[in-house]
């Protein structure tokens, strides 16, 4: 079975698991979902959800961010990893929105990856499930995945997205990237599937006897 076949395959189980595709961040604005984002490296949704719950009530524009300044910022997450890192780059990022930006979150890559700590997979997210843009977001999990379906080589996450963005027709891509977080989480977890047992590995690879070693991102 080739790259395209096997590609053909993941998209038909993921869309008769996943018909809808919630965005798993809780936000109330473009704005709230950016700071999600940039709050959820090394962490799960669900503490970046717990912690966001109390603050975005009352904290939810770059204005509030920039008058609650860094140590304030950190109070309200240090629940999560790295609070301090993330507390000083949602402070930064709020104050050039402020700035340079009126308030709002710009809505192209350049200007959107100008923000401080805002990298391009942070920066697809945002245009993906905030404006509605075409975007392939590639996470660790999505580069790992991707290794096991036989849809990347795994030299990094710059080629595994564009080996995904080649392989699947545009119209698919916001839809899919979250589908493929969602099996991933349930299915194909990287300390149980190995590549060895849930229903995409085995439909992809059927012969497959050994765990599949993947390339870290």
């Amino acid at each position: 079975m080739d790259e395209i076949k096997r590609s053909k395959k993941v998209l038909k189980i993921l869309n008769q698991i996943y018909p809808k595709t919630p965005i798993p961040l809780k936000h109330k604005n473009l704005f709230t979902l950016l700071v999600s984002v940039a709050l959820s490296a090394q962490t799960t949704d669900v503490n970046v959800n717990k912690a966001t719950k109390k603050i975005y009530p009352k904290y939810n524009k770059p204005e509030h961010f920039v008058k609650l300044g860094r140590k304030k910022i950190e109070k309200l997450i240090k629940t999560l990893g790295f609070f301090r890192n993330k507390a000083k780059s949602i402070y930064l990022l709020s104050k050039q929105l402020v700035e340079k930006h009126a308030g709002k979150v710009p809505g192209n890559f350049k200007e959107l990856e100008e923000l401080h700590g805002v990298g391009h997979k942070t920066a697809s997210v945002v245009m993906s499930q905030g404006f509605g843009y075409a975007a392939f977001p590639v996470d660790t999990h999505i580069h790992r995945l991707a290794q096991r379906w036989g849809l990347t080589n795994g030299k990094n996450v710059i080629q595994t997205e564009k080996d995904l963005k080649r392989l699947f027709p545009k119209k698919y891509w916001n839809k899919l990237h979250l589908q493929i977080i969602y099996y991933g989480r349930e299915y194909c977890r990287a300390r149980e599937c190995y590549g060895l047992t849930c229903k995409i590995c085995t439909t992809c690879y059927p012969n497959r006897k050994k765990p599949v070693k993947t390339k870290k991102a």
